[in-house]
This record gives structure tokens, sequence and C-alpha cells, in this order.
């Protein structure tokens, strides 16, 4: 029987926003002139602009790893080719973040650990010998200051960006890498609190973290706070609270939400309701080995109405190539480490990297996207809305 087949033109890596009407997304492939790209984050600007930075060149731990941004211009329908900005030839440059202070300065704030050639007989990754790092822009991320360190503890590492608490507090969450055989299986987090807007900072561990990193803070009640954390383990996300405005926190304990080793973003919305950005697989059970599974596919976004409680809630925002048996997931690409922030008209934007570390791709989309045409959960208004409806 004969068939005719009509071609659909694919996205192409030339940072214009498409409108995927099969998915009711904008989408975007952001430009990398680089050989690898990964860690993605976002920022709203005042006036509309939109910030994304990764960092880029021929492999993780490599010296040519640098710091990249990209701009989306208010009302403008393509992300801008990146410009290098960090400049340390000999270190790696990586998960950077984009943080907006009260007095309208960017700080991008990243890693740069001892490159993988300096080191070549290391026996996992040289992550222990990184600190944290600074740069400044004053004018809304066209040029960028020195270069400062931030966190000189041997083996400090981020990924979130900077919290201001309710009371002006800034907390921000690190995690600190050592060397060992554990293959990262040893790294603890710590919660870096600043009461003078950035000036100085002190160090709070949070007790039993071991393996659990990548904390994401959000303030759910004046002082009361939640950290969500990626597990080394590749089990499940964790979750930590503290009801002293971070001063101290609770043991992390497991959510429902699978994790396999990978990095999450977690955001509070202006619904009130908790959304998370992740890769929904888990790889293992058993919470106190380390795995590292190559799986990082698909990418979701769950939502939790009732603070990281349960999370009934989630949609699919990549699907890969589509493989989901236990003997050929492993033939997706690497679709990983998602953002998720949203901007003041109340879109939701995600970043991650993309088919094996090939680009950045960029997704919007609204709240109630993620909950389908019927917001309702299991026929039930959604704790958020008003009971009387």
């Amino acid at each position: 029987m004969a068939r005719t087949y009509v071609t659909l033109e694919t996205m192409k890596e030339d940072g214009k926003l498409y409108d995927n009407k099969l998915r009711d997304t904008i989408e975007s492939l952001i430009p990398n002139p680089y050989e690898s790209c990964h860690a993605a984050d976002l920022l709203e600007l005042p006036g509309g602009d939109l910030l994304c930075c990764w960092f880029a060149g021929s492999n993780e731990g490599n010296a040519d790893i640098s710091i990249v941004v990209s701009r989306l211009k208010a009302g403008e329908s393509q992300w801008s080719i990146p410009v290098k900005v960090s400049d340390d030839a000999e270190r790696s440059e990586q998960n950077p973040s984009l943080f907006l202070t009260p007095e309208g300065e960017i700080w991008l704030m990243y890693t740069a650990q001892i490159s993988r050639a300096a080191r070549p007989d290391s026996k996992f990754n040289l992550q222990y010998t990184a600190e944290i790092r600074r740069k400044i822009s004053k004018d809304n991320g066209e040029t960028w200051g020195k270069t400062e360190v931030m966190f000189s503890r041997e083996g400090s590492f981020c990924r979130q960006k900077i919290q201001i608490l309710s009371n002006g507090r800034w907390v921000f969450g690190n995690w600190i890498c050592f060397n060992d055989d554990t293959h990262n299986g040893s790294d603890i987090t710590i919660v870096q609190i600043s009461d003078d807007n950035g000036i100085s900072w002190r160090s709070v561990e949070i007790p039993g973290s071991r393996g659990r990193v990548h904390a994401n803070i959000i303030e759910t009640e004046p002082g009361r706070l939640l950290a969500l954390f990626r597990s080394r383990s590749a089990d499940n996300i964790y979750i930590s609270h503290s009801d002293d405005w971070g001063e101290s926190w609770s043991v992390p304990v497991r959510t429902e939400l699978p994790n396999n080793n990978s990095s999450i973003s977690a955001i509070r919305l202006q619904s009130g309701a908790l959304a998370v950005a992740y890769n929904p697989v888990c790889a293992n059970d058993n919470p106190d080995i380390t795995v590292w599974p190559r799986q990082r596919c698909p990418v979701a976004v769950a939502v939790s109405f009732d603070n990281g409680r349960t999370w009934p809630t989630a949609r699919l925002v990549e699907q890969g190539e589509g493989f989901i048996g236990s003997g050929n997931d492993i033939s997706n690409r690497r679709y990983e480490y998602p953002v998720i922030m949203q901007s003041s008209d109340g879109w939701i934007h995600v970043a991650y990297s993309y088919g094996d570390r090939r680009c950045i791709k960029y997704a919007a989309f609204k709240e109630e996207w993620i909950m389908g045409k019927d917001t309702s959960v299991n026929g039930c208004l959604n704790p958020t809305e008003e009971k009387d409806k």
C-alpha cells in the first residue's frame, strides 16, 4: 500500500524560538560553538531579558572548559551566540549560577578546579581541588569584572544560585568533595550564610548529608526552609528541613522522586506549589553505596502542593529517543542537569544539556501545561485552589 510522508523540519541549533504545537511548548536549541557544554543556569533581568550560562569547551575537567553566557532579549525570538566570560587557562571552570542582587548587580558564581592534564594519574576526577569564584556585572551582563575567589576551601562546589530569605539573609547551598576512592560518595553539603549582603559568610554543615549534594534551598514560610538533594547513590531525591533560617537542619531523607545521581533544580512557583526539574530515573536502592549510571533521560518537571511531602503531578519535558526498557534505556542520549525558573510573567523556563552535551536546550511553558487540561488531581481541586469553586 502506497503511503505519502510529510517531512517535519527539525529544530535547528540556531537559538531561534520554535513553537512546538505538538507539545504546546516554546523551545530552542541555543547555539554552542564548542565541542561540549553542560550545567546551564537561567536568570531574568529587569526589563525582561533572559540570560543563560553554562560551561563549555572540549570536555568536563579540561583546562579549556570556561563559562559562557547567552542572552534572549525581551521581545526578541533568538538566543545570542554565547560569549566566554571566564578566563583561567589552567583550571576547569564549571557549574555556573547567576544571582541578581537587590542593588542590581549580577553575580556569576562558579567552580574552578585543577585541570585533568595537570594530574593525569587522578583516580576519578579533580573536584576535590575546586574553589568557588565570582565575577560581577554592573551592566546587566554585558561586561564582567575581575575574577575573585569567594570560597577557598579545597573541594568547594556549587550549583543552585544564592537565595535571599524573607528576613534579608542570604543562603548558598554548597558541597565539599574529598580526595578518596569513593567516587564522590563522601561529598557533604554545607550551607553558606550571610547576614550582610554577601560581605561575609559562615558555613553550616547539614548532618547526615554524606552523598546528598546539589542542595536546592526553598523558603516555604518565614524562617522555614527545605532543601532537596541529588543522591550519589542514584536512588531518590532527598529532603531536609530547617525551622531556624538555616541555622540547623534535619538529616536528609528520601522523597518519592527517583534520582540517578544527576543534578536537580527546584523552585517555589508563584502559585505557592513547588516544582522540581529532574531525570525520573532510579538505578539503585541501597543508600550506602555510590552509583554512576549512564542513563540521564528523560527530563521531567514534578509539582508538589504540600511543601514536598508528595509529588502527585509531573510531566515529561524531554523524552529523548524514547527507549524505556531495562535492556535498551541506555540507548537514549543524555538529557541532563535541568535548571528551572519562573519569570515575572508566570512562564516557567527550563534549560538542560541536550543530546550528550551537544548544546543547551531551552523550553518554556505555563504551570497549567504541567497539570494538563484538567488541573485537578485525582478529580479533586488542587490544595492551592479555593475549595468553594
